[in-house]
C-alpha cells in the first residue's frame, strides 16, 4: 500500500469529530438521565466508602472519582468530562497541532470514564466501537515529543493497518451476524420489507423506500449480504489497489443510504471514518498520478511489466467475476423477462453457513497476519533507508515499538473476533484480553444482532392520567407515538432514552429495570426527565401538573401503505395494541416501591449540597445557556459552527494565496523543458528577464564570441 498521509488526516479529523457529536450529546442529557434528579443518579454509584483512589481506578477506571478532590458533585463532575470532551475534539478538528497523540489519549479517557460509570445509557455498539477506533487514533496520530523531520511517517503505515483491520472486524461480523443468528428475515431475503420501520430511528424517505417493489427489496437484502459478507473478504486486504478503491465507494454508499433512510448515527459515522483506511494518497493527489504515468511512458516497457499489467487486470476481472457469479448462485437470481422483475432466494442453510463462517474467520486471520507481516517489513525497510545512522537508529526504534502495540492490539482482537464460532484461542492470548477488557481496547462486532420482527415495530407508549379515567399519551420527540406525525430528522445527536426505550420494547420489561426509575422522575414531575421527553411544554400534557398514574402500553407500529390505507392518507403509522408493558402506578404505590428496590434505584443516600467553586459557577452558567434547547438543536448549532469556521479559513486561504506573485522562474523552467539542447547556464540577472526574444538572445551570442576567453 502505498503512502497514507492523507487518509491518516482524515481519520484523525473525523475521529475528532465523532468525539464532539458524542460528547455533546451525552452533555445535553446529562441531567435527564445521571442528575440528582436524573432516571438512574449517578450518585448512587459513588463508593460510600472512602477507598484509595488508585484502587477505585484499577477497579473501574473512570475520572469520575477525581470529582470530591475538586469540589464537584458527581453531576457536575460528568459534565466538566463531557466539556473538556468538547474543547479538546473541537480543537483537534479545526488545528493540525492538535491532532496529536496526547489528544487523543485524552478523549480516549474522557470517553472512558463515561462509559464505565454510565451503565445501559451508554453499553451500545457504538460506545464500543468508538472506544477502540478513539484508542487506534492515539497510536495512529503524531507524537509531538518524537516529532523529528519526517521519521514519524515510516510506521504510520503499520499503525494505519489496525483501523483497516478493526473496519473489516465491523463489516463482516455485522454482515456474518444477519444470518449466523438464524434470522429467517435475512435467509428469507424479506428483511429490508421489515427494516426501514423496525430499525431505531428510521427518517421520512424510510417511509418511501418502504413502499418499493417486493422484488426490489428483495435484491437490497442481497446486496447488503454481499456487501458485508463477500467483498470485504475478497477485497480489503487486496493487493491490487484499484480492488480496495471499489471496495471503499461500495462501503461508503451502503452507509450513506443507512444514513438517509435510518438518521445519521455514530455508527455509521464511525464506518465512514474507518473505510478511509481503504484509500493512499494517490487517490488525492492527481498531480503524482500524471507525473508518475508520465515517467512511466517514457521508461521503455519490458516484457515483463507488460505481463505484469495484464496479469494485474485478469486478476481484477475474475474478482469481480466471482463476486457477480456468487451472488447468482448463492441467493439463485433469475430474471423474469415477462412481468420485469427479478426473482431471487438463498441457497444455502444456516448449518452450511456456520461451518463455512469457522473456516472463512480462520482464513481471514491468517490474511491479516500475512498483510500486516507485509506492511511491517515494508516499514522497516523504510526505517533502514534513512540517511544518518543516529536517525537510522531512532526510526528503527520506534517502528520496534509500534508494532510492537499493534501486534498487540491485532492479538488481542482475535478474541472477541472469534466470540461468534467460539474457536479456539491460545490461553495466554485470553488471559491478556480479560486483562484489559475494563478499558475496552477491542470489541466485539455483529455479537447484538437482534432478529427483523415481521409483526411490525414494537413500541412503548406512555399515557398518564389525574383521575384514572381520562387518560393522554406522552409521546417522545425522538420516537414514533402519534401516527400522523413524520418520523423526526436527529442528524448526529443520539437520543439514550428512547434508544433504551426502543430496546426495552423489543427485550420485554424484565430486562429493563431503569424504567421504573424513569415512572418515578415522571410521577414526581422531575423537568429534567420530562425534558427528554419533550423540550415544548406545550407538547408535553402535564406541564402544570405532573399525572397522579402511569402505566405503559406495548403497540406494533407498521408504515402505513397508500394502496391500501386509503381512509388515513395523512398517516405516516399505523399501529395495533398488543400488550400492556407496566401496569397502573402511583408515586406512593408499593408496587412501584418494590420495583425500585429490586431495580436498585432507590435513594441510599441523601445528595450532597453543591459547591460555590469557581468551576461549579462556570458549569453552572454554561448549563443555564443549553437548558430548554432540544438536544438535535444544540448539536447542529455546534456542527454549523464548525462548518462557517472551516468556510471562512478556506475564503482567507483563497484571498491570500491568490495575492501571491507569480514565481519568476516558472517561464524559465518551462523554456528549458521545451529547449533541452541548451547547456549554457544563464546568470541570475538574465533569468529574471523574459522578454527579448531571439533578438535578445543573438546579441548574447554575438557578446560572447567577442569576449577575451571564448577567443582564447
Amino acid at each position: 500500500m502505498g503512502e497514507v498521509k492523507t487518509p491518516r488526516r482524515m481519520f484523525l479529523i473525523s475521529i475528532a469529530l465523532i468525539y464532539v457529536c458524542a460528547f455533546s450529546s451525552i452533555y445535553v442529557q446529562i441531567p435527564g438521565l445521571y442528575g440528582d434528579e436524573g432516571i438512574v443518579p449517578v450518585r448512587l454509584q459513588m463508593p460510600k466508602v472512602q477507598r484509595p483512589l488508585l484502587e477505585q481506578l484499577e477497579a473501574s477506571p473512570s475520572l469520575l472519582w477525581l470529582g470530591p478532590s475538586l469540589g464537584l458533585g458527581p453531576q457536575q463532575a460528568l459534565e466538566l468530562i463531557c466539556l473538556l470532551g468538547v474543547v479538546l475534539s473541537l480543537g483537534a478538528v479545526l488545528l493540525g497541532p492538535l491532532r496529536d497523540s496526547l489528544i487523543y489519549l485524552c478523549l480516549w479517557a474522557l470517553y472512558l470514564s463515561l462509559y464505565n460509570v454510565g451503565g445501559d445509557f451508554l453499553q451500545s455498539e457504538w460506545d464500543m466501537l468508538l472506544l477502540e477506533a478513539g484508542f487506534l487514533a492515539v497510536l495512529v496520530a503524531p507524537l509531538g515529543l518524537l516529532r523529528c523531520g519526517s521519521s514519524h511517517r515510516n510506521h504510520d503505515s503499520v499503525t494505519f493497518w489496525l483501523t483497516r483491520w478493526l473496519f473489516f472486524r465491523l463489516t463482516f461480523c455485522t454482515g456474518a451476524s444477519k444470518l449466523a443468528s438464524g434470522d429467517p428475515a435475512w435467509y428469507g431475503l424479506s428483511a429490508l420489507s421489515h427494516h426501514f420501520e423496525n430499525q431505531m430511528s428510521p427518517t421520512p424517505l424510510a417511509w418511501f423506500v418502504h413502499q418499493l417493489p417486493d422484488w426490489l427489496l428483495r435484491l437490497g437484502a442481497v446486496a447488503v449480504l454481499q456487501c458485508e459478507i463477500t467483498i470485504p473478504l475478497m477485497t480489503f486486504f487486496a493487493p491490487i489497489r484499484r480492488l480496495r478503491l471499489f471496495s471503499f465507494y461500495v462501503q461508503l454508499f451502503l452507509q450513506l443510504c443507512h444514513i438517509l433512510t435510518g438518521n445519521c448515527g455514530l455508527l455509521n459515522l464511525l464506518s465512514i471514518a474507518l473505510s478511509v483506511s481503504l484509500l493512499d494518497d494517490e487517490h488525492f493527489n492527481s498531480s503524482a498520478i500524471l507525473k508518475k504515468k508520465k515517467g512511466q511512458e517514457k521508461k521503455a516497457r519490458a516484457c515483463a511489466q507488460t505481463f505484469l499489467c495484464v496479469l494485474v487486470v485478469l486478476m481484477e476481472l475474475a474478482t469481480y467475476l466471482f463476486i457477480l457469479i456468487s451472488t447468482v448462485i448463492l441467493f439463485n437470481l433469475q430474471i423474469n423477462w415477462e412481468n420485469k422483475t427479478l426473482s431471487s432466494k438463498t441457497n444455502f442453510s444456516q448449518k452450511e453457513f456456520d461451518e463455512l463462517l469457522k473456516h472463512f474467520q480462520s482464513f481471514t486471520i491468517w490474511v491479516g497476519v500475512l498483510s500486516f507481516t507485509w506492511e511491517a517489513v515494508a516499514a522497516m525497510l523504510m526505517c533502514v533507508c534513512t540517511r544518518g545512522l543516529v536517525s537510522k537508529v531512532w526510526s528503527l526504534i520506534q517502528w520496534a515499538v509500534i508494532t510492537a502495540a499493534a501486534v498487540a492490539i491485532f492479538a488481542l482482537s482475535v478474541v472477541p473476533y472469534t466470540a461468534m464460532t467460539g474457536m479456539s484461542i491460545l490461553p495466554e492470548v485470553r488471559e491478556a484480553y480479560s486483562a484489559v477488557e475494563r478499558y475496552q481496547l477491542v470489541g466485539a462486532y455483529g455479537i447484538q444482532h437482534r432478529v427483523i420482527s415481521t409483526e411490525g415495530r414494537p413500541e412503548i407508549i406512555l399515557e398518564g392520567s389525574h383521575d384514572g379515567l381520562t387518560w393522554t399519551e406522552m409521546n417522545p420527540m425522538y420516537k414514533p407515538g402519534n401516527v400522523n406525525t413524520a418520523p423526526p430528522i436527529l442528524g448526529p445527536y443520539q437520543p439514550r432514552l428512547e434508544q433504551l426505550m426502543w430496546q426495552a420494547a423489543q427485550e420485554g420489561n424484565d430486562q429493563s429495570l431503569w424504567f421504573t426509575g424513569l415512572i418515578q422522575r415522571l410521577l414526581q414531575g422531575k423537568p429534567e426527565v420530562v425534558s427528554l421527553l419533550q423540550v415544548d411544554e406545550a407538547q408535553y400534557p402535564f406541564s402544570r401538573k405532573p399525572p397522579a398514574l402511569i402505566k405503559a402500553k406495548l403497540y406494533n407500529y407498521h408504515f402505513t401503505d397508500p394502496a391500501k390505507d386509503k381512509t388515513h392518507l395523512q398517516a405516516w403509522w399505523r399501529r395495533k395494541y398488543k400488550e400492556e408493558f407496566f401496569p397502573i402506578v402511583t408515586l406512593d404505590d408499593p408496587t412501584l416501591e418494590k420495583l425500585l428496590d429490586e431495580s436498585g434505584l432507590k435513594e441510599k443516600f441523601p445528595k450532597q449540597p453543591s459547591s460555590d467553586t469557581p468551576v461549579c459557577q462556570i458549569l453552572s452558567h454554561i448549563r443555564g445557556q443549553v437548558k430548554g434547547l432540544s438536544g438535535s438543536l444544540v448539536l447542529s448549532t455546534l456542527l454549523a459552527t464548525l462548518v462557517g469556521i472551516f468556510l471562512i479559513k478556506a475564503v482567507f486561504s483563497w484571498a491570500s494565496g491568490g495575492r501571491k506573485p507569480r514565481p519568476a522562474s516558472v517561464d524559465h523552467k518551462t523554456k528549458k523543458t521545451k529547449e533541452p539542447s541548451e547547456t549554457v547556464e544563464k546568470s541570475p540577472a538574465a533569468s529574471l528577464s523574459t522578454r527579448g526574444g531571439k533578438k535578445d538572445s543573438d546579441e548574447r551570442k554575438v557578446d560572447s564570441e567577442k569576449s577575451p576567453r571564448k577567443r582564447k
